[in-house]
């Protein structure tokens, strides 16, 4: 069952700049991908289609099956809410909020009381490796430290499908590499993962490379092509 399905997706913003031109996609349940591309290719538009995050101007974009052009915006906020997590090159972390309430915010819209929230975000910092600092404050967390719990807040409500913004971005090569280690851990748990970067050393970590330029896939559109 692919999770992400783009057919025929164009994208074109005012000024007739064309920054996806009919791009072919399917992303699996279960893989492991890297969306990688120079700056200006097309990358971070091809995740805002598949995050929901923005609509195509035209083709197909569906995401766990559902076709993402015939959704209310209600709709599209509930299928975010209950398939998709999002980490990105900066934290977004409250200030002065420790690590636990930061996380546990992450379901604040999904109806789930304070203690089950609370209880769910211990688990999920757990599963990164940051179970010992739940007390602990942004400003008293390594860079790697609170990458991991932009993570742990992005898959607190278990979404099938993970979508990574230059998660390494900002972080120095091991805290880089122990990012990537949970990565990994949570696609090995399940999770659909899928890394967006320029840094092709990053996508060489993933079984499967998406290459994209000037708006279109060159390499690795369906799962078993080559990357």
């Amino acid at each position: 069952m692919n999770v992400v399905e783009l057919v025929s997706v164009t994208k074109v913003y005012s000024g007739d700049v064309a920054a996806l031109r009919g791009v072919d996609l399917e992303i699996g349940a279960g893989e492991l991908v890297a969306i990688v591309g120079p700056s200006g290719s097309g990358k971070s538009t091809l995740l805002h289609m598949i995050g929901t995050l923005d609509l195509p101007t035209s083709g197909t974009v569906r995401i766990a099956g559902y076709d993402v052009g015939t959704l209310s915006d209600r709709e599209l906020s509930a299928l975010r809410s209950r398939h998709l997590g999002f980490v990105f090159q900066q934290f977004h972390l409250a200030a002065g909020v420790n690590a636990l309430d930061n996380v546990a915010d992450g379901l604040l819209y999904n109806g789930v009381h304070l203690r089950e929230r609370r209880e769910r975000a211990a688990a999920a910092l757990e599963r990164v490796g940051l179970g010992h600092r739940l007390g602990h404050r942004p400003d008293q967390l390594s860079g790697g430290e609170q990458q991991r719990v932009a993570v742990a807040r992005a898959v607190v409500g278990d979404p099938p499908l993970l979508l990574a913004d230059e998660p390494t971005g900002n972080l120095d090569s091991t805290a880089g590499a122990s990012v990537l280690d949970v990565l990994h851990d949570l696609h090995a748990s399940g999770t659909t993962v899928a890394v967006i970067t320029h840094d092709r050393d990053v996508a060489s970590w993933a079984p499967r490379q998406i290459r994209v330029k000037d708006g279109r896939i060159m390499a690795g559109a369906t799962a078993g092509a080559d990357a």
